[in-house]
């Protein structure tokens, strides 16, 4: 069973920035993909981002591209969002996921992570 553990999350400014870290429980190259989610109150969850753990790209949401980026760190199993200039509209639960199918183009993730709170205020 694979673990994903999120960190990160909090309460800022609109203009803002701040740093999720997900950690998976085995080693990154066993993954195929990693992903990036929100869920905003009475809304439907929402893709942000998404990428492959060999260095074939990454893809972002258009309310997020140019403003948040994906990263991921090999020797740490780490995938990381850093967001940037946050705006109210921004704050939602955001949830982590991995899989280690070929399941990455149609956002299929069977494992995930707990979610984190950003709140972002004007």
């Amino acid at each position: 069973q694979v673990q994903v553990k999120v960190s990160g999350g909090g309460s800022v400014q609109a203009g803002g920035s701040l740093r999720l870290s997900c950690v998976v429980s085995r080693n990154l190259f066993s993954m195929e993909c990693m992903g990036w989610f929100r869920q905003a109150p009475g809304k439907e969850r929402e893709r942000v981002a998404r990428i492959y753990t060999s260095n074939r790209g990454a893809y972002y949401a258009d309310s997020v591209k140019g403003r948040f980026t994906i990263s991921k760190d090999n020797g740490e199993n780490t995938v990381s969002l850093q967001m940037k200039s946050l705006k109210p509209e921004d704050t939602a639960i955001y949830y982590c996921a991995a899989t280690s199918s070929r399941s990455c183009s149609d956002w299929e993730f069977p494992y995930w992570g707990q979610g984190t709170q950003v709140t972002v205020s004007s």
